[in-house]
């Protein structure tokens, strides 16, 4: 499983002109399925984003300094599943998808891993699985990271 998280200022999903998920100060967080994954893995991911330290402390002596995570500063969670993470990119010029879940499996799971989200952290968001999504962001920093579980 991977998941490219960013920190936000805000950030929103709309699909046929709707909106579907949005946020204010937080992470955004695409979510790639393996084959392999399961909600061990599921819930594994959540935990790590949301333990993830890419705040800065409020103390100016410590400023700049990534200590706090998505909890402590009360921000949202925007997750957006994102299957084309986990393409294998290292050979020819098309993208191959043979590493991503089965989407009738992948999305059962990343309602498990929705659902455990917002059971873990109040303000949870999401895109709307196998929609075509135009998502927004205003990225903070930037800051993104590439994060695993297996």
């Amino acid at each position: 499983m991977k998941a490219l998280i960013q920190r936000v200022r805000r950030a929103s999903v709309t699909v046929d002109a709707q909106c579907v998920g949005t946020i204010e100060q937080g992470i955004l967080a695409y979510i790639g399925l393996g084959p392999v994954d399961d909600l061990t893995s599921a819930q594994r991911m959540v935990d790590k984003i949301l333990t993830y330290r890419i705040f800065d402390n409020d103390d100016p002596a410590k400023y700049g300094k990534l200590d706090k995570n998505v909890q402590q500063v009360g921000g949202g969670l925007l997750l957006v599943s994102q299957f084309t993470l986990m393409a294998k990119t290292d050979k020819g010029r098309r993208p191959d998808f043979g590493g991503a879940m089965a989407p009738d499996a992948a999305q059962a799971l990343f309602a498990q891993l929705v659902a455990y989200a917002k059971i873990q952290h109040t303000d949870v968001a999401t895109g709307q699985f196998g929609a075509n999504m135009q998502v927004s962001s205003v990225n903070d920093g930037p800051l993104n990271f590439l994060l695993e579980v297996n």
